[in-house]
């Protein structure tokens, strides 16, 4: 499970006020809900893009900080996308994913690449801290 941040000043309850519609929007009906660090996320157990196999998203909330989107897309092997022949689908499962985050989070895809770089980056370093 991925979560994405906003841009600074924004929140994703501004920029999505229906995650529910939102979510079938771009992936289908939802099927149920799961817990997801005591949320209630939606989940699509049969996306209509046919490279994504289960889609897992909505808003996690921290309280005093700012909630943040959570995504989880499981996509068919490539080689099994091939092989049915959806090669189609696979280059519309890009852009509907990318799509859906610009949306929610309103970072294209480099600024999101940047920003968990940046992420990874500040988490300290747990071999390094041996005092």
């Amino acid at each position: 499970m991925r979560e994405y941040k906003m841009r600074r000043g924004e929140y994703l309850s501004d920029r999505i006020p229906d995650m529910e519609a939102t979510v079938e929007e771009y992936f289908g009906s939802i099927s149920g809900t799961e817990e997801y660090k005591g949320n209630d996320l939606y989940v699509v157990e049969d996306p209509e893009n046919a490279v994504f196999e289960r889609v897992v998203v909505g808003t996690v909330e921290y309280g005093s900080k700012k909630d943040k989107l959570a995504l989880d897309i499981i996509e068919r092997p490539a080689e099994e996308v091939i092989a049915s022949g959806d090669v189609e689908d696979a280059e519309e499962a890009v852009s509907l994913k990318n799509e859906f985050l610009l949306e929610a989070t309103g970072r294209d895809a480099k600024a999101r690449r940047e920003s968990m770089k940046r992420a990874v980056e500040d988490e300290p370093d747990s071999v390094d801290d041996v005092s």
